[in-house]
């Protein structure tokens, strides 16, 4: 794609990865095809290549406008279209930049400014988000269904492993699935101590930055990101740890960002580099050791545990690349796991996406069941607190962590 950039996007630390970006795309429209906004709406300017042109003609100098910012709000970051362009296209970092420009040059409306802020600091903000749930939780039984849907029940976190292992990895606490589903990472820390490793909670630097980059509150997530690498980089380092385990996939895909997020930054840029390598998906280290798991779990007949409907997160599977890993580990483990139709398309949690879109949010989550529900599973597992939530507010269905199935199946003498 010939492209021209205006002096002021020249100037920019990311104008070589913008035009570098630009000139790979061919135009085809394979992306449009995978694209959810663009199934959906049916709107050339709400699927990828048209957000590209949108993109292009303001860093050629054409002025933002109002409208093209609302195309890029509704763009979901599912990065489904960078799986399927022949090109390879980074469109997320492409979007990155965009929403930038724009955000700088169009001056959101006073009402809009101050919900995003609003949920950049009150999602990030693990004692309020805590304290704000366990209202909601206390008088969830008088809420109206539609209501108490959005409100997950109360749930203990499970014994936490306290055996010693050679092997030491960090997992990171989160943000606001410490308050949603403490179990999570207890699982997973006793599904790695039945495989010989032994996980900690990693020092708690808070957000790893996810809610505030994908609100537009850049120099807040960059500095999220230099303050989580300046608790890791040492102990990673120095091998005291082996690796940094996240189990919502959702923050693993944006830590794994930080090396592109901090590239023109000198003073964190090779650290960056050095860090994101040794950061992991849950699913990344099972698979590792997954002779070690069936070992542990026993000999069971195939799927002699049941059915499982897995949704596979769009973090997991576009962004952090990690595709059939989790369907297989289950299956070997025993469960039925079916294929899932349209398995590639967005949930349409996509962080806050479900509260600043509820519409279109709200129509893929239903697609997205609908799928679900034709797998005939007794559970649906997932890989991100965003959608485990999401997706447990519009099905009687118990929806969890794959981790926790796992972790469950384990004798309790492993």
């Amino acid at each position: 794609m010939q492209t021209h950039l205006a002096p002021f996007a020249q100037a920019l630390p990311e104008a070589a990865e913008a035009e570098a970006i630009l000139r790979k795309c061919v135009h085809c429209g394979f992306c449009t095809a995978t694209c959810p906004t663009y199934q959906l709406l049916g709107d050339e300017l709400d699927g990828p290549r048209g957000r590209i042109y949108q993109i292009k003609m303001v860093l050629e100098g054409a002025p933002a406008t109002r409208t093209i910012q609302h195309h890029l709000d509704r763009c979901l970051t599912c990065r489904s279209c960078e799986t399927t362009c022949p090109s390879g296209v980074t469109y997320h970092r492409l979007l990155d930049i965009g929403r930038a420009v724009v955000d700088a040059q169009v001056p959101r409306p006073k009402g809009e400014a101050w919900v995003r802020k609003a949920l950049a600091w009150g999602l990030t903000n693990r004692p309020l988000f805590t304290a704000a749930l366990r209202v909601g939780q206390a008088v969830r039984p008088l809420l109206p269904k539609t209501l108490a849907q959005q409100v997950p029940p109360k749930e203990a976190p499970g014994p936490w492993p306290v055996r010693d292992h050679p092997r030491r990895m960090w997992v990171v606490t989160g943000c606001v699935q410490p308050a949603l589903k403490p179990g999570i990472n207890a699982a997973t820390a006793r599904l790695f101590d039945a495989l010989g490793i032994t996980l900690t909670p990693a020092p708690d630097a808070g957000c790893c930055g996810a809610v505030e980059h994908h609100l537009g509150e850049n120099e807040k997530a960059l500095a999220r990101a230099r303050r989580h690498i300046d608790w890791w980089w040492p102990k990673l380092h120095s091998g005291e740890i082996e690796g940094v385990v996240v189990t919502a996939s959702g923050c693993g895909a944006h830590v794994r960002d930080y090396a592109a997020l901090l590239a023109h930054d000198p003073a964190y840029a090779e650290k960056a580099r050095f860090v994101v390598e040794r950061v992991w998906d849950p699913s990344e280290v099972v698979a590792r050791f997954e002779a070690n798991l069936l070992a542990r779990l026993g000999s069971v007949p195939p799927g002699s545990r049941g059915v499982v409907a897995f949704h596979a997160p769009c973090t997991l599977q576009h962004g952090l690349k990690v595709r059939g890993v989790v369907e297989r580990l289950l299956t070997q483990a025993g469960w039925v796991v079916p294929p899932v139709r349209d398995a590639h398309l967005c949930c349409g949690s996509a962080g806050t996406y479900s509260l600043l879109q509820r519409e279109i949010s709200a129509a893929l989550k239903a697609n997205k069941l609908e799928a679900l529900a034709e797998t005939r599973g007794q559970v649906i597992a997932t890989a991100n607190i965003g959608c485990l939530v999401h997706l447990q507010s519009g099905t009687a269905l118990p929806v969890k962590h794959w981790v926790e199935l796992l972790a469950e199946a384990l004798p309790s003498a492993a």
